[in-house]
């Protein structure tokens, strides 16, 4: 009778194939765990190699290689040398008067460094040495006018933002009155309660009409950092409000700020130049900018290098100052890059 037994594999070929298959299989994930493995080894190392930057770190790398931070900051060196050691550039007495010079000898162009290189004025002083001896009372106005309304522009714009309520009513309610006070204006009346105004009355002018805006910057930078994980995880885990403010919030905030400030500063100059120009800012013996447009200026027919060598000066150092804020802005702000 016929055998209807359906047909087996037999069990060498099954034997054979079952280890066979599973074999292949286990090359191909071992092959792949080693292809895993040496790309993670060498993520490590170049992770390794390779070192995290911080904010500060990566802003000053994108400074390097913006060539308008280098022409600025060339300027501002050169000026701020001027300022600090006028004696480097010249040995003339800025207030030495000889009337035998009176304005008409002209910019003398051969004689580099010299007395006589940008002329003389009506009095017979030299325009060049007074020009050299101008920048410290400008630059020393613009920088300490600068560093005081980002202190006191920064505390109540720190306090207004991380306590809110009430007392972020009435700090934001101030800062909007004094806004309303146009910064030149607001000088030009307060100067006018000092009899002698120094250098450190004009700071003082400006400085208390000036720190409005970096309030509001460092108001609104506060606001968003105060919402964030790492300040909600410092102050679950007991941290003061000092603390919190100085060491947490306050690092976090000051890219804005000094942004702000670094392009306010050539405004500050520029504006204690317009108030010394009115007369009302500073006066002799003080050597100024300002003060020497303010006397140029009624005989600039006869003597016109005597009033365009300050003006472009200050023109140089308020436009230095305001290219290095952009390029500060740019390295500080990454959507700008």
């Amino acid at each position: 009778m016929p055998d209807n037994k359906t047909p087996q594999a037999s069990p060498t070929s099954a034997a054979g194939t079952g280890p066979s298959t599973v074999g292949e299989f286990a090359d191909v994930s071992a092959a792949s765990v080693a292809t895993v493995a040496e790309l993670a080894v060498e993520a490590g190392k170049q992770a390794s190699t390779e070192k995290a930057r911080s904010l500060g770190q990566d802003a000053w790398r994108e400074l390097r290689r913006n060539w308008i931070f280098w022409v600025s900051g060339v300027l501002l060196v050169l000026l701020i040398l001027m300022a600090a050691w006028p004696s480097l550039f010249t040995d003339v007495d800025p207030r030495h008067a000889d009337l035998r010079n009176h304005y008409l000898g002209g910019p003398q162009w051969s004689h580099v460094f010299q007395e006589d290189w940008f002329g003389y004025n009506v009095q017979g002083q030299s325009v060049y040495a007074r020009t050299v001896y101008g920048a410290r009372a400008s630059i020393i106005v613009g920088v300490c006018v600068t560093i005081a309304v980002t202190v006191l522009g920064g505390i109540i714009g720190m306090i207004a933002g991380y306590f809110g309520g009430w007392v972020d009513t009435l700090l934001s309610r101030l800062t909007d009155v004094f806004f309303g006070i146009p910064l030149l204006l607001g000088g030009l009346v307060l100067l006018q309660a000092f009899t002698n105004r120094t250098v450190w009355t004009v700071t003082f002018a400006l400085t208390a009409f000036g720190w409005m805006q970096i309030a509001r910057v460092m108001r609104g930078a506060v606001i968003t950092q105060k919402q964030a994980d790492f300040v909600t995880a410092a102050r679950a885990l007991g941290a003061g409000t000092n603390r919190i403010l100085f060491r947490h919030i306050l690092p976090n905030v000051l890219g804005p700020v000094i942004v702000v400030a670094t392009i306010a500063l050539g405004g500050y100059i520029a504006t204690e130049a317009t108030l010394s120009y009115l007369g009302i800012g500073l006066k002799d013996p003080t050597v100024s900018w300002g003060v020497d447009i303010s006397a140029a200026q009624k005989d600039v027919r006869d003597g016109p290098h005597a009033l365009m060598m300050p003006a472009s000066f200050l023109s140089l150092t308020v436009l230095a100052f305001i290219l290095l804020g952009d390029a500060v802005r740019d390295a500080l702000d990454p959507k700008l890059r």
